[in-house]
């Protein structure tokens, strides 16, 4: 108790008085720089490091949303295939059906990450052809639209992304992850 009774006399006699509520705003909250160089044109790499899928989430962020593909034992030292780009229909891999998939343009992704165990067959993602990925919720994304499983096929893993428009995106990869930012829009601001 004689703590709260000397703490505010003390501040009363440095001249502080009664703390102000006045919220305090920085810089960086105000403004946003957001990342500049991205291009709509077809990524990809190759890779023999072919791992398992075991998740796929998403995330919001001031500048851009973000998909992640979860698979484990890869790095950018030992990374995981891919191939990323905008496509007029999403025609699912193995049957060649085309596959509707919601926005004003559709990312087509592949990652040489199959969504099964190729030793023992065991489902390691539990993504179904045509379906909504599992556990990815895209109510208040600026970009995303829709987000879809299309296969699991000869060892690659097929993704169709609706975005609202052809934006920019990047795909780079970190330890365990393969990451794909399609920016909210063609300019450099939020």
């Amino acid at each position: 108790m004689k703590r709260l009774v000397v703490i505010p006399l003390v501040a009363v006699l440095l001249g502080g008085g009664v703390a102000s509520a006045t919220p305090v705003t920085t810089a960086a909250a105000a403004s946003v720089t957001c990342p500049t160089g991205w291009g709509s044109l077809p990524e990809s790499a190759t890779s023999t490091n072919s791992r398992p899928l075991t998740n796929v989430r998403t995330g919001a962020h001031p500048c851009f949303d973000r998909l992640v593909l979860d698979v484990p034992g890869t790095s950018a030292a030992h990374p995981v295939g891919y191939h990323v780009q905008y496509v007029g229909t999403l025609y699912q891999d193995g049957s060649g059906n085309p596959m509707p998939v919601r926005g004003g343009a559709i990312l087509e992704i592949y990652a040489d990450a199959p969504s099964y165990d190729p030793a023992t067959g065991t489902p390691t993602y539990p993504g179904r052809a045509g379906q909504p990925l599992p556990g990815v919720d895209l109510t208040g994304y600026r970009t995303f639209v829709e987000a879809k499983f299309a296969s699991s096929f000869e060892g690659r893993t097929q993704l169709g992304l609706g975005v609202r428009a052809r934006l920019p995106f990047r795909v780079f990869q970190l330890d365990n992850r393969l990451v794909i930012d399609v920016a909210h829009s063609w300019t450099a601001t939020r």
